[in-house]
């Protein structure tokens, strides 16, 4: 019974910090476009620039080696 006194007020302020979490979650505009991300992997506007996106370091070492030839 006693852990009962204890449990309650945790909860609350578990759920209060959720709570307080989502509110600031939807005012930063985390949910403001869900579709983009998604779509952005299906549909790659530059096949070329692929490369560039997942190793930026190396295309950048890349575009000074061409700068310097």
């Amino acid at each position: 019974m006693n852990a009962i006194y204890f449990l309650i007020p945790l909860t609350l302020v578990l759920l209060a910090a959720a709570v307080a979490l989502f509110f600031w979650a939807v005012n930063s505009d985390q949910y403001s476009d869900l579709d983009k991300e998604s779509q952005q992997i299906l549909f790659d506007d530059d096949k070329s620039d692929s490369h560039s996106k997942s190793h930026p370091q190396k295309a950048q070492n890349k575009d000074q080696d061409d700068a310097e030839s």
